[in-house]
């Protein structure tokens, strides 16, 4: 069991964190914008187990991955790389919408 790229998402996710409170961008001003993360990555979870039960997605073999599976061929670490992607996008639009009123 390899917890590298677990580890990689979770230093991500901090990063994240850490610019957001540094430039004031999401959760820095308010606690609200939390549901701006969560309702995407259930939509991409029910998006995945969709596809899992249709047998579009499955989870390849790599040493990477802890092995821990949420669901079936869902491993643990496809939550949180969606933690990253939304907020990701989350953090581009505040800052996009903070260098635009300048």
């Amino acid at each position: 069991m390899s917890f590298f790229y677990l580890s990689a998402l979770l230093i991500s996710i901090l990063g994240l964190a850490l610019l957001d409170y540094r430039h004031k961008l999401a959760f820095a001003k308010s606690k609200k914008h939390f549901l701006l993360i969560a309702i995407p990555v259930l939509f991409f979870l029910a998006w995945d187990v969709v596809g899992i039960k249709l047998g579009v997605f499955f989870r390849g073999t790599t040493p990477f991955l802890t092995g821990i599976l949420v669901y079936e061929e869902l491993p643990l670490e496809e939550i949180f790389f969606l933690i990253v992607l939304s907020y990701t996008s989350l953090l581009l639009l505040r800052a996009f919408e903070k260098v635009g009123k300048k």
